[in-house]
């Protein structure tokens, strides 16, 4: 699939490929499951799990435990020191792919194979199609924020890196994603930069000089498109600048780069004119993105979950141009494609895709948190809309029964697949006592205390929490950093509003027993949210990979250090 020229792909044949597939979601389950065991059959693994050559699914359930990314972890570690034998997977592991770090605090490191970068490409042709149904794009280019970390070798020679940067390296995925329109305007070397700071500059300035043509605006994940375009209100007159004088600023100092914008960048005053009369006249940056490429369709990349929190100030960026929730994944795979791009990102929904992997799913219904208790799964068809589940991935890549510690919702079936709706990571909770309050939870309450912040004309730049256990009764810290100076009466009321916007039953009745103290909102200085940022990037961390920490573990103690260090104010509640 690899080989096939992307260009001649049929829009009309890919979704009817996949109406077909997702009529036999059960057969094709079944079918998935039997090449991954009689591909991986020769594992060592799998040859310990007693499955003796059976590759029913009643059989591999009962045979192969449900496991975390710890389970796995000596296997992976052997991998990646070098042991080629069969250990997860019936061929060789060639690349290991390591998650962000930013929800643990500790990056997790899992096998990356060419299936994989297939089932990338199917997901985003099936994705894509649906997509340029309803929003056809013409010939162009697109402003791709998109940033490849560097890409280190293992102890046994093998490639490590984000699984975005593996897939920004195989040659075959770049010429396949510009067949879908994703022709970035800016050259490889901004992409594979070394610093992060003079990519995006690039990125911007390369959105500006081809800026008629841009099709649409997209980075992996919402945060990323907010980040660039708050730094192009710092330097736009700095861009304008180089437009004019076809130079490119001293700020720009790796040689690859600056080469390789040489080519693009050349002496062009009206574009400059034109540019700087457009940010002259935009009121507070309302509707920046259609003002500076008034071809552009929409603006594409994963908005739900972590991500919501970013909308707001995207859609003042955005004014009436469509936000498009891409695809649903993980470091780890791919779980399923937008097939319903018209419907907000508070609202997306994700159709498996049930032949990239086999899914299982783990139905919370209030004992899924009896560690002392193996859950029951559910297969693919088996979920019931309404209900929310844990998602166990096993794919072709030597990951089985992998609890994948994503909570979703099913919200309904294209065909005979579900469509799933991201809530939360099962882990991310706040918990002091008998509450039990989720990343989505924490969200909910940190939108609706912002509104009182909304008089003072002072936005939410980001946030994050802490179920601090240090003194007796425990409590929550809320953090936030603040566009500006709020007076200590309104903050004082954004403190109470968060602390009676958690509805969790555990919560508010130990709230009014004294179990759980009084909520803190701390507040913090501009700028602490990019030194964190920049922690994980000091780290490896692709940029386009970052998710700010919501509710910050026993893990994550450095990010807990950077907002401590950053207080300027601090608040207790008084709503109780």
């Amino acid at each position: 699939m690899l080989e096939k020229k992307m260009d001649e792909i049929d829009i009309d044949e890919v979704i009817e490929d996949f109406e077909e597939m997702t009529k036999n979601t059960k057969r094709v389950q079944k079918e998935t499951l039997l090449k991954i065991l009689q591909e991986n059959g020769s594992a060592e693994y799998l040859l310990n799990q007693g499955l003796d050559g059976r590759t029913d699914p009643e059989s591999f359930r009962a045979c192969v435990p449900l496991v975390t990314h710890k389970d796995l972890e000596p296997y992976i570690q052997r991998i990646a020191d070098g042991d080629s034998s069969p250990v997860l997977t019936g061929k060789p592991i060639t690349n290991i792919s390591v998650s962000s770090g930013t929800t643990e605090g500790k990056p997790k490191r899992v096998p990356f194979t060419d299936e994989l970068t297939d089932n990338t490409l199917q997901i985003h042709r099936t994705s894509f199609a649906f997509r340029n149904r309803e929003y056809p794009l013409g010939n162009g280019k697109a402003l791709q924020f998109i940033f490849s970390s560097k890409q280190t070798k293992t102890r046994g020679g093998l490639f490590c890196g984000t699984a975005t940067t593996n897939l920004f390296r195989n040659p075959h995925y770049k010429s396949a994603m510009e067949a879908m329109q994703f022709k970035c305007c800016s050259p490889n070397e901004v992409i594979f930069g070394p610093d992060f700071h003079q990519s995006l500059y690039c990125h911007l300035l390369c959105g500006l000089i081809f800026r008629e043509e841009i099709q649409f605006v997209y980075s992996t994940f919402a945060h990323s498109i907010v980040l660039a375009f708050r730094t192009f209100e710092q330097v736009w007159e700095e861009l304008c600048n180089d437009i004019r004088d076809g130079e490119l600023s001293s700020r720009v100092t790796a040689p690859s780069i600056r080469a390789a914008m040489s080519k693009v960048l050349k002496p062009n005053a009206e574009l400059a004119d034109s540019i700087r009369s457009i940010c002259s006249g935009l009121s507070n940056w309302y509707r920046l993105i259609p003002e500076l490429f008034p071809n552009a369709k929409y603006v594409y990349g994963i908005m739900t979950g972590p991500m919501e929190p970013y909308l707001k100030k995207l859609r003042h960026y955005a004014g009436e141009l469509p936000l498009l929730s891409a695809d649903y994944g993980a470091s780890e795979g791919w779980i399923g494609a937008n097939v319903n791009p018209k419907l907000p990102p508070e609202q997306a929904t994700y159709a498996v895709l049930p032949n990239i992997g086999y899914f299982e799913f783990i139905p919370l219904n209030g004992t899924a948190d009896n560690t002392y208790e193996v859950p029951k799964t559910v297969g693919l068809t088996e979920v019931e809309i309404g209900e929310e589940y844990e998602i166990v991935l096993t794919n072709f890549a030597g990951l089985y029964r992998y609890r994948l510690g994503d909570v979703v919702k099913v919200m309904g079936f294209h065909n005979s697949t579900p469509e799933l709706r991201f809530i939360c990571r099962r882990s991310l909770k706040l918990c002091i006592n008998i509450d039990k309050n989720t990343e989505k939870d924490l969200q909910l309450a940190v939108e609706e205390a912002v509104k009182e912040l909304a008089e003072e004309k002072l936005e939410l730049v980001d946030f994050s929490s802490l179920a601090d256990r240090s003194s007796e009764p425990g409590h929550y810290v809320i953090f936030w950093e603040i566009s500006g100076d709020a007076t200590e009466k309104v903050l004082r009321e954004c403190c109470n509003c968060l602390d009676k916007s958690f509805l969790d039953a555990g919560y508010v009745t130990s709230r009014k027993v004294n179990s759980i103290g009084p909520l803190e909102l701390r507040v913090v200085h501009k700028g602490t949210f990019q030194k964190i940022l920049e922690h994980f990037l000091g780290l490896g961390t692709a940029v386009s990979q970052f998710k700010t920490p919501r509710c910050i573990g026993p893990t994550n103690d450095v990010v807990l250090q950077i907002l401590n260090n950053n207080v300027a104010k601090s608040f207790l509640s008084t709503a109780f």
